[in-house]
């Protein structure tokens, strides 16, 4: 493979068609395995360089529409219409796309059965040369679909040009997309369950490591870290869910076989294709099936949602690993040094997460924005959405796959927290809870409390630290196992309401998430 090409072809996936043409020819079944090994492919992350500043065309980038016209179309506007500097990624998915499709017109008697041949077989030859680096995809081409038909018809000829029959670029892009996305969406939910794995990991180390529970970023009450990893996970797992909701729709309906906006004349079997992609049927409307962006939407907001519990956690870490906290100890190789500074370890993983946040947050309001004026059907701007939607997904993905081992990695410090803990009395709700207890109205007990926090911070101390007498000089309700009612740890554990922070409820926390995992497993197994 040529070091441009290195390891982009990295996910194989083996397609078989069924022998499905008329006449019980040995056509369809040829095997596609050389060309749909490329169909889970992933995008590189130094994709193929082009140059932006082409001057010309050649043969490879002559339109396909050339025949309207009289006049050359002038190069800048070649170089402003192209889409093949990032629909380039969708190469795999097109020639599977195309690979069913040229099978269904055999079987539908639409083309011969040797052409059908010739188009699969050359097809998976484009297949093996991109593989090997014999064959670079051309930046003069206007796009991909037009990459793959031009060299697919300078190698087998004639047959080539029959491949596009029955088909348009509108149907074709909207085909493409779908699979891209929903093997960029398959991809993201193992890296989510990955992660939610570490949490629960991490948690179940630190199930009686108390810690300041904040709101308003102020001491509030006392949990455990794995109380609080636990919460994002249940975000990331509902995160999981929303991308499994948008993948379900996206394969509900395939847009095969929709042609420019109108259907068309040839006798398309799109049920077989449908199928065959892995949708559950054809779009029932031509015109929605070249103009439906809602799955580029609906995905990337499932990102832009996903990327907020990482901001957030990625805030968090941010202060727990600070010298002010000291919660968290960050493994060396996720972290950074400074020029200048020699003690800095800086958080750099999680400050940029923070800001990739923002940037998939653009993605989503460039995709609605382009969208929300189109009349039907399909219009140029909707070239717009690849750009906007592959940043997503490469940002997230990029998020996850370092956050996922820095998490793993990640040291916990207790005793930190628990002298963070002893501060701020945050214990101070359950000294109200017992005075609550012990038959004094809660307004009542909150109030006192309240005096005795005032009182001890005047007084430069905690409440563990009044003696008895002390107590008792605020409401004689107050009894030596008050001291047992504020310790911390006590504190915690006595929180068993469902969802709470004591051990118990944290490991049930656990065992449900991995059981929810287990369960999304199996059904994408």
């Amino acid at each position: 493979m040529s070091a441009p090409a290195q390891g982009v072809f990295s996910h194989f996936h083996a397609l078989r068609l069924e022998p499905a043409l008329a006449g019980g020819t040995a056509a369809g079944s040829f095997p596609l395995r050389r060309l749909c090994r490329f169909y889970r492919l992933r995008p590189p992350k130094g994709r193929w360089s082009f140059n932006t500043e082409i001057k010309g065309t050649n043969a490879m980038a002559e339109q396909l529409w050339k025949g309207r016209f009289a006049k050359a179309v002038d190069t800048r506007v070649n170089d402003f219409n192209s889409s093949i500097r990032f629909d380039q990624r969708m190469i795999a998915q097109d020639m599977r796309g195309s690979g069913v499709h040229a099978t269904m017109l055999a079987k539908q008697g639409i083309i011969s059965p040797e052409d059908c041949q010739a188009i699969l077989e050359g097809l998976a030859s484009i297949a093996d040369d991109l593989s090997s680096g014999a064959l670079q995809i051309d930046p003069a081409a206007e796009d991909v679909h037009t990459f793959v038909e031009q060299t697919l018809t300078a190698r087998i000829g004639d047959a080539g040009k029959r491949l596009h029959t029955g088909r348009s670029r509108n149907d074709q892009v909207a085909l493409d997309i779908r699979l891209t996305l929903r093997d960029a969406s398959c991809g993201l939910q193992q890296q989510i369950a990955e992660l939610v794995k570490v949490l629960c990991r991490q948690a179940a180390q630190n199930t009686a490591s108390v810690m300041p529970g904040y709101t308003h970023l102020q001491r509030a009450q006392p949990i455990t870290f794995g109380h609080a990893l636990m919460a994002y996970a249940w975000m990331l797992l509902r995160d999981l869910e929303r991308f499994v909701d948008a993948t379900a729709r996206m394969d509900a309906q395939c847009p095969l076989g929709s042609g420019a906006l109108a259907g068309t004349t040839y006798p398309l079997d799109r049920a077989f294709t449908a199928e065959k992609l892995g949708f559950a049927a054809p779009c029932p409307n031509s015109l929605d099936g070249v103009s439906d962006r809602d799955f580029c939407i609906e995905l990337t907001a499932a990102m832009a949602t996903c990327m907020m519990p990482l901001s957030r956690l990625s805030e968090e870490i941010i202060l727990w690993c600070s010298w002010e906290f000291k919660f968290i100890e960050l493994d060396d190789a996720f972290t950074t040094g400074s020029s200048i500074m020699p003690q800095k370890k800086n958080p750099d993983v999680t400050e940029l997460i923070r800001g990739k946040t923002g940037r998939v947050y653009g993605d989503l309001n460039t995709l609605l924005v382009m969208m929300k004026g189109l009349p039907l059907a399909y219009n140029k701007d909707m070239q717009e959405d690849k750009e906007a939607i592959f940043d997503a997904v490469d940002t997230l993905e990029l998020c996850l796959r370092t956050i996922t081992p820095m998490l793993d990695t990640m040291k916990a410090l207790p005793e930190n927290m628990r002298r963070a803990a002893a501060k701020g009395f945050i214990n101070a709700t359950d000294c109200a809870d017992y005075l609550t207890k012990k038959g004094l109205p809660f307004r009542d007990a909150y109030k006192l409390t309240g005096c005795m926090v005032a009182d001890c911070i005047a007084q430069d101390k905690t409440l563990e630290e009044l003696t008895l007498e002390q107590f008792q000089q605020y409401s004689p309700l107050f009894a030596p196992d008050i001291y047992e009612a504020i310790d911390l740890v006590h504190c915690c554990e006595d929180r068993q309401s469902y969802g709470g922070p004591c051990a118990a409820s944290v490991q049930l926390q656990i065992r449900q998430a991995l059981e929810q995992l287990a369960a999304w497993e199996e059904a994408n197994a």
